[in-house]
């Protein structure tokens, strides 16, 4: 049985400034485009179908757009409720949808009932967890603490029971939507992952899904192998400029009778790929050099080197790159401080108020204070005293 196994459409979602629903209508496109030309069997959506857990219009009315596409493919499609959803909203009409073989399964009481798929290997039962929050199901799945290991557990346990109960060599699969790693492998997280640690723990070991033949999971946006039987699909676009470069891809999933599933990652088409591009350098370098021009039309994280902070960054940037979203400071050279293994109060001994303010222009602008600024600052500190002195006096 073969499986496109997609997740993390964060649908409503923006770049910084830049609105993507036009870009997410197109790799919803390239989904319904890639299962006629791929045969697939059935589709896995592992979470975060939403941003939101009250997604704007736009964003609903995409996600109707989605799931009469869906409909249209004849196939079942079983999707779950990530981190981002609302799960209670997002199942609205579930029971409708699975009519139109769109299963949509928010509720963690429906863990251990499996969507029901046959092939001529045999039947395979599809399993949909969607996000447990430790603290909210702990006590409805009888789970031994409100971790992600223990309420994750406490699923797999009873879909493990009810799999029991189905005729010899059925095969298994099931979506879960968390943090999965294995005791030897680091699972590779991005800047756009909303935290989902409990007690200062964000993951659960891949061992809970033992003796499931495939896992599709959701939240990482990376696609990556946790092991042979457990994969993240990744997120179809780039949500933040840590993923830069980011291959992005489709997963299919070969599932066979009596060996390992054989997992395929489809490139996406280039124009699901969003501009994205850094650049590192001098203020007047980047606006002057013709090498930087084929970025002009990009979507930019700039770092500026200058030894002080320029004058209206953005704006003159925006001038050449009208896509800047995101600007930050760091000086190539940072002036010399004799501040190290030195505490805040040790480097303040001795040292008068002009002084300490020199240090702070010098230290957040990389650049001592002009002669007309310390000229400021010795006023600014006088008529402070002054002030000090005569409420002193009142």
């Amino acid at each position: 049985m073969r499986f496109l196994h997609t997740s993390d459409w964060h649908l409503g979602r923006r770049f910084h400034s830049e609105d993507l629903i036009d870009a997410q209508r197109r790799f919803i496109d390239h989904i319904c485009r890639t299962v006629r030309a791929e045969r697939v069997d059935a589709l896995l959506v592992a979470g975060d179908v939403y941003d939101r857990a009250i997604p704007s219009l736009d964003a609903v009315r995409l996600f109707s757009h989605a799931l009469n596409q869906l409909a249209d493919l004849d196939i079942p499609t079983i999707l779950i409720s990530g981190n981002h959803d609302s799960a209670h909203r997002l199942g609205v009409g579930s029971g409708l949808l699975a009519r139109a073989r769109v299963h949509l399964r928010t509720d963690p009481a429906d863990v251990a009932t499996p969507v029901l798929l046959q092939d001529a290997d045999g039947p395979v039962a599809v399993y949909a967890v969607p996000y447990l929050e430790p603290t909210l199901v702990r006590t409805h799945l009888d789970a031994e603490a409100a971790s992600h290991q223990a309420v994750l557990t406490s699923a797999l346990d009873r879909i493990r029971a009810d799999l029991a109960t189905r005729p010899e060599g059925t095969r298994s699969v099931v979506l879960a939507h968390a943090f999965v790693t294995t005791g030897d492998t680091s699972a590779s997280e991005t800047e756009s992952e909303r935290n989902i640690s409990v007690g200062g723990i964000a993951h659960a070991e891949a061992s809970v899904f033992a003796g499931i033949d495939y896992t599709a999971l959701g939240h990482l946006h990376r696609p990556q192998r946790v092991t042979d039987r457990i994969h993240y699909s990744g997120s179809p676009l780039a949500y933040s400029f840590s993923e830069t470069g980011h291959e992005k891809s489709l997963t299919l999933v070969d599932l066979p009778a009596d060996a390992l599933p054989a997992v395929t990652r489809t490139a996406l088409p280039p124009d699901l790929h969003l501009p994205l591009a850094r650049l590192t350098g001098r203020l007047e370098d980047l606006l002057a050099d013709p090498v930087h021009e084929p970025l002009a039309e990009s979507w930019l994280h700039v770092t500026l080197t200058d030894a002080a902070r320029p004058y209206e960054p953005m704006a003159r940037l925006k001038q050449r790159f009208p896509h800047t979203l995101h600007l930050e400071h760091i000086p190539a050279v940072i002036p010399a401080q004799a501040t190290a293994g030195r505490t805040y109060s040790e480097r303040l001994r001795g040292r008068g108020d002009l002084d300490i303010t020199h240090d702070f222009i010098t230290n957040v602008r990389g650049s001592e204070p002009t002669e007309a600024e310390r000229a400021l600052l010795q006023e600014a500190i006088d008529n402070s005293r002054v002030s000090a002195q005569e409420r002193e006096t009142v």
